[in-house]
């Protein structure tokens, strides 16, 4: 039996003007689910998640963490609740060393009151050996892994992942993708946002296709690629 939603999204609307980035999008993700969030470029994912972790305020709809209504709360309430996120653009604090960001998240940005082994986690993610070096020597894809480790430790029951296999090679890409399962695992819930579609099928255990700012589609990943809309959708459309 599943265990009930940690998550739902209910008929989330967000506007910029006229254009509406999302119009009506529903779905809700459970304790240890990683939910894959697809689609062309401009279809709504990143949007999704900034509402969803309070960067912006939905204009319709609901938001639901543990039963409780959290549309328009600020960021850093959410983190300390437990909704954190990484970014398709890392900004660590480059003048801090790595494990400086990791702490400074840690000390702000965990609410739930258990210690966070700073070094311990750089070691999971295999950045323990750049643990001294200012934020600011390290390349893309270490600062998208420090950005990784900068959420977990805010302790998060639900991750927001927004394109963190971007820039990564064939080893860090299966290292990630094995780390994003475990964490699951674990009973964290996991959104993921990613064009990779290899990637999304090691980490996800079901998959919402968006276009247009509306889901098309829920189900396995091996499903929509049968799916004759998604096929259309993404055939007829950007996707990079």
């Amino acid at each position: 039996m599943s265990p009930d939603p940690l998550l739902r999204v209910e008929g989330l609307v967000k506007r910029f003007g006229g254009f509406r980035a999302l119009d009506g999008v529903s779905f809700h993700l459970a304790p240890g689910e990683v939910l894959g969030l697809m689609g062309p470029n401009g279809s709504g994912k990143t949007t999704c998640i900034n509402v969803i972790s309070g960067l912006y305020a939905p204009d319709g709809g609901a938001v639901r963490f543990d039963g409780q209504a959290i549309g328009g709360q600020k960021a850093h309430l959410l983190a300390r609740a437990g909704i954190n996120r990484t970014f398709q653009s890392p900004k660590p604090f480059l003048s801090l060393t790595v494990a400086e960001n990791v702490a400074v998240a840690a000390t702000y940005g965990n609410g739930s009151g258990k210690p966070v082994d700073v070094m311990a986690l750089l070691a999971e993610l295999e950045l323990d050996g750049l643990a001294h070096r200012p934020a600011g020597d390290l390349n893309s894809a270490q600062q998208k892994t420090l950005d990784l480790a900068r959420a977990l430790a805010t302790a998060p029951r639900i991750l927001l992942v927004d394109e963190l296999a971007a820039g990564l090679n064939p080893a860090e890409l299966s290292h990630m993708a094995s780390r994003l399962r475990a964490l699951a695992a674990g009973g964290m819930a996991l959104l993921v946002v990613e064009h990779l579609m290899g990637f999304i099928d090691k980490v996800t255990d079901r998959v919402i296709v968006m276009n247009a700012g509306r889901e098309i589609f829920e189900g396995t990943l091996a499903d929509a690629t049968r799916d004759a809309e998604v096929v259309r959708v993404f055939l007829g459309g950007a996707h990079g």
